[in-house]
């Protein structure tokens, strides 16, 4: 039986979870005599969602089970051999695979933003290939879902926001690790069960429309469900007429309930309609019926500019309920993150790589690196540098360095009160070096994170740029690097 916290999906059988390309490559490497050629990959994304600033990193945990439990299993073995495609040495060596790569990686929750290495994989070019398919997929998703649920939930303004979209996901795999990130990301609850019984989430829910449907009428319905469930009855009441019937209905229960010493928060939910408008008229309603401090919960495709316009036009909702616009991240549904190769390690130590484009924003920055943080008297973030690992950094004041972009141009970092290096080793030799994180200490951090963050980065609309500069060397060795493409 999983345990919470523990990986829903089998941990062993994912070995094949892979592109096609990655395991003919390593077949070629392991063919050319190769495998003790060590390369250094960072993977980072170019650009956050639209009107989005920041982005918690997500998906470090579900990386670390799937590279702590890969195996190639007998089945895989049959599969592979049957493509026709690979010679008997290699499917023997293959048998016998166990990743022994370092991964570096900053803590999951931890926000983000573009061109920064949030995982680095050290190790073989056999594994290290092999494992960039199933990185990415672990990877974005994740990062996504939990920055658009950062998104709703600022929006919210702290009331609790209820993950609802289970049914509308991309899959099962889609649903649990969505509702895991939606969590991390500032949700307060699932409705999906799976997700709550392996990762310890709090489920939620109310009732549909076909349990008022199936009784002989509303009121009915509405006392059958407050028998069952008296202490987390939230009755949905749009199924006929709001107004006329559904809240009516729904007050009477409600009085009922305490005339019979349930000391019951009245609670109601909205699924269609004028939000705003329903919501005004059923809290007036239940208010002036003694049922005062109303729960009002709203759903129907909600996302974060609706729930601030809702709010805009003063809707007495302080609950909400948000699915697909949420669990697909419906207005930015990938992220574009991507793994590339950075170092080659050989006689005399690691060699920076550079992958040059036409596109400069393609262009990637070389060598092994660390994420340096810098934060304000009042700890808050101020921007970060990127240096070349093993390189000293200046711990506070004002932080000079390059352009991530134009690196032969001079950029800078005011005020720094101190400094933080992000990454931090994780994984080595086959196993994790730590025990494994609870979901809800993730999403702590996560939500220490953005609160943290000045309010420019976390507006709706046109956030402030986060700022992240190349380090002096670091920066110079990029510029000298595509200025002349023979040393990348």
């Amino acid at each position: 039986m999983n345990t919470p916290d523990s990986p829903w999906f089998r941990r062993e059988g994912l070995a094949l979870l892979t592109d096609f390309y990655e395991l003919t490559m390593m077949a070629g490497q392991w063919h050319e005599g190769r495998t003790d050629q060590r390369v250094s990959f960072d993977y980072f994304f170019r650009a956050l969602p639209p009107h989005t600033g920041f982005a918690p990193s997500v998906g470090l945990g579900l990386l670390l089970d799937y590279l702590e439990h890969l195996r190639f299993e007998e089945g895989d073995i049959a599969y592979l051999d049957s493509l026709g495609v690979f010679h008997k040495s290699f499917l023997d060596y293959l048998r016998a695979f166990r990743p022994r790569c370092t991964v570096r990686a900053v803590p999951e929750g931890t926000i983000v933003f573009p061109y920064e290495p949030a995982v680095q994989v050290e190790g073989s070019i056999l594994e290290a290939q092999l494992i960039e398919t199933a990185l990415l997929n672990l990877m974005n998703y994740s990062t996504l879902v939990a920055a658009k649920a950062a998104r709703i939930c600022l929006a919210a303004n702290d009331e609790p926001v209820m993950e609802f979209g289970l049914r509308r996901a991309h899959g099962p795999d889609g649903g649990v690790t969505g509702s895991r990130a939606a969590h991390i990301g500032g949700c307060t609850s699932t409705s999906n069960v799976l997700a709550g019984k392996t990762y310890g989430i709090p489920v939620s829910g109310t009732h549909a429309h076909s349990w008022v449907m199936s009784f002989p009428s509303e009121l009915e319905a509405f006392r059958a469900f407050a028998r069952q469930y008296p202490d987390r009855c939230i009755l949905l009441v749009d199924t006929y007429d709001t107004i006329k019937s559904g809240v009516p209905n729904a007050i009477r229960v409600f009085q009922e309930m305490r005339a019979q010493g349930v000391n019951v928060r009245a609670a109601i939910r909205l699924d269609s309609g004028d939000l705003a408008k329903l919501s005004k008229m059923a809290y007036r309603m239940m208010v002036e019926a003694g049922l005062e401090d109303p729960l009002i919960v709203a759903s129907n495709d909600l996302n974060e500019d609706l729930i601030a316009d809702l709010k805009r036009q003063g809707a007495r909702i302080n609950g909400w309920g948000v699915g697909t616009q949420l669990i697909t991240a419906y207005d930015a549904p990938a992220l574009g993150g991507v793994y590339k190769l950075t170092a080659i390690q050989g006689p005399q130590g690691w060699q920076p790589r550079m992958k040059l484009s036409s596109n400069a924003e393609k262009a990637t920055d070389p060598g092994r690196k660390q994420i340096v943080r810098y934060y304000d008297a009042d700890d808050r973030p101020l921007g970060d540098m990127l240096c070349s690992e093993g390189s000293p950094w200046p711990e506070s004041g004002a932080i000079g360095g390059r352009s991530q972009k134009q690196p032969h141009r001079p950029a800078q970092i005011e005020g720094a009160a101190r400094a933080e290096a992000l990454l931090k080793p994780v994984f080595a030799d086959g196993v994790r070096l730590a025990p494994r994180e609870p979901v809800a200490q993730v999403r702590r951090r996560a939500l220490d994170a953005i609160a943290a963050l000045p309010e420019e980065f976390k507006r709706l609309r046109n956030p402030e740029i986060y700022r992240v500069l190349l380090s002096e060397e670091l920066g110079g060795m990029k510029d000298r690097m595509m200025t002349n493409p023979e040393l990348a």
